[in-house]
């Protein structure tokens, strides 16, 4: 794999790790939901399709070579998206226990 491969790859991984983190965080009322049926369902649903989509987007950019520098820029694409985009998240309504 050539360098321009490689630059194009690190950088795909960077956004992919901000816009999951942005989906992250408007789907966190789902995610967090009190029922643990629902939490489970939907945890396993948003981890295969988010996975399945880098995937696929690095398979359209470099035929699906990963290598762990990819994983690396993936997750601090993650932490620097979610710090940027905590304000869109919609936390699940405590009940009432009095």
């Amino acid at each position: 794999m050539n360098l321009e491969i490689q630059i194009q790859s690190i950088i795909t991984s960077f956004v992919y790790g901000m816009f999951i983190s942005l989906l992250f965080n408007i789907t966190y009322n789902l995610l967090y939901n009190h029922h643990l049926v629902i939490k489970v369902i939907s945890n396993i649903i948003y981890s295969s399709l988010s996975s399945l989509l880098f995937f696929y987007i690095m398979y359209l950019v470099n035929y699906a070579r990963i290598h762990p520098y990819f994983y690396i820029s993936l997750l601090i694409g993650f932490i620097i998206g979610n710090n940027s985009t905590k304000k869109v998240r919609i936390y699940p309504k405590k009940k009432n226990t009095k």
